[in-house]
């Protein structure tokens, strides 16, 4: 599959009578966007901001990060299974909105939601405090489920995304990438003296609301499967997850997934990449067994000489992890692990909760129980309150002064394990 992705460069987003993109503004209709993304009866209240890199503003609690795109050559379109038919995605021409991003917030889900500061010390973590956000608030019915909730909201995002990327299928744009991976026996054979590099994507399925989609189909009802790298940078892959926000991959990660475009950036010159093998986190050891079998089957018949392998989250889902480092290192196959660390607030404590020595080549994302002050902001978008509730604080984060006192696990995207991140290492 072939897919070209053209970048529209967004330095900045501003209501107008018309939703277009002009001297790289994005403008934005509010009533015609508010019109488009309404209808949904659980959803009471909606309301829609805009919060710029270097504003003094807190969005809180963050459901998800969407960036918009537009497919505008090639079969199916954006968000399969949701916004679009279920059509095979992954090649043609797709626009994207660079700089751009649609986050949802409201009443709190469940209380794994994150905090994306725009400036301070929150904004040295999330990447989302670069991005040029438009805020959709939803606030739910009374008597909702908290499912039915977080499906709402996330449709909502899904749905705004795709208007705002609309604006950009006649735009030229201001740079062109193109990706490619062929059928497994062309790539193997056309880069047959370089090391073959399979990447493995875990997605995160563990439970209610611990959900990501693929093609609109829960990952859990999955077994482990390959997709060309490019059905991921076209939409295939969504998050529905309402778990802790450092580590999970929003919707806009999975888009702009920087292992596979590194992959890609090395593929022809010191690696050949194969492509993706996605399986779920498991709860139960059955399950876990079944689908870390089914990837190391699929890596051995891929024929790989090398793996990477990405978690999402923390604890449980380590499990899943080190059976795929085993049952994939047992086959010969050389392994790279990226995750994050639950360290303690002091960095003492074990840092994950499975390990094995054949976990030999392990990055790291940071510290996620680190503590950290996020100063008081001028603006608040959302509910400042849910400071208390979500994962990584406490019963006293927010403080009376509008500061938070919290773990690093609070903040949007700031360990992310699959390298989406503003934290980087030093070596001594």
């Amino acid at each position: 599959m072939q897919l070209e992705i053209g970048k529209i460069h967004i330095k900045d987003i501003q209501f107008g009578n018309e939703t277009k993109v002009a001297d790289e503004v994005l403008y934005v209709n509010k009533n015609e966007l508010i019109e488009k993304i309404s209808g949904d009866e659980r959803i009471g209240q909606m309301e829609v901001d805009i919060a710029r890199p270097g504003d003094e503003t807190r969005i809180i609690p963050v459901k998800d990060v969407i960036e918009p795109r537009v497919k505008v050559e090639g079969k199916g379109g954006i968000f399969p299974g949701f916004i679009s038919k279920v059509d095979t995605v992954g090649e043609g021409k797709t626009h994207v909105l660079n700089g751009a991003a649609v986050v949802t917030t409201g009443s709190i889900v469940g209380f794994q939601e994150g905090i994306i500061d725009m400036s301070g010390e929150g904004a040295k973590y999330t990447p989302f405090s670069k991005t040029n956000n438009l805020v959709i608030i939803c606030e739910p019915k009374q008597g909702i489920k908290q499912h039915e909730h977080e499906e709402a909201i996330r449709m909502v995002g899904f749905k705004a995304a795709a208007y705002l990327g609309e604006a950009a299928r006649n735009v030229e744009p201001d740079e062109v990438k193109v990706y490619e991976t062929l059928p497994l026996l062309e790539q193997v054979k056309k880069y047959s003296n370089l090391p073959k590099v399979v990447y493995v994507y875990m997605l995160q399925s563990q439970g209610l609301m611990h959900d990501t989609y693929v093609y609109g189909v829960d990952a859990k009802k999955i077994i482990p499967t390959f997709l060309y790298p490019t059905e991921i940078f076209d939409g295939a892959i969504v998050s529905g997850n309402c778990v802790s926000a450092c580590d999970k991959n929003p919707t806009y990660v999975h888009l702009n997934n920087p292992v596979i475009e590194d992959l890609y950036d090395r593929h022809g010159k010191d690696i050949n990449f194969l492509g993706c093998v996605i399986t779920n986190e498991n709860v139960y050891l059955a399950d876990k067994e079944r689908s870390s079998d089914f990837t190391a089957k699929l890596v051995k018949y891929l024929g790989a000489d090398a793996v990477i392998i990405s978690e999402e989250g923390f604890g449980n889902p380590d499990a899943d992890l080190v059976m795929n480092c085993n049952k994939i290192s047992d086959m010969g196959i050389k392994t790279v692990l990226i995750t994050d660390e639950y360290a303690g607030r002091d960095g003492a404590s074990q840092s994950l909760a499975d390990s094995t020595a054949k976990g030999d080549a392990v990055v790291t994302a940071g510290n996620a129980n680190e503590i950290i002050e996020l100063p008081k902001m001028k603006k608040i978008i959302g509910h400042p309150e849910a400071a208390n509730i979500i994962a990584g604080g406490h019963v006293k984060s927010l403080r009376p002064d509008g500061t938070i006192e919290a773990e690093l696990q609070v903040v949007t995207g700031a360990t992310s394990e699959v390298g989406f991140t503003k934290l980087t290492s030093k070596g001594y």
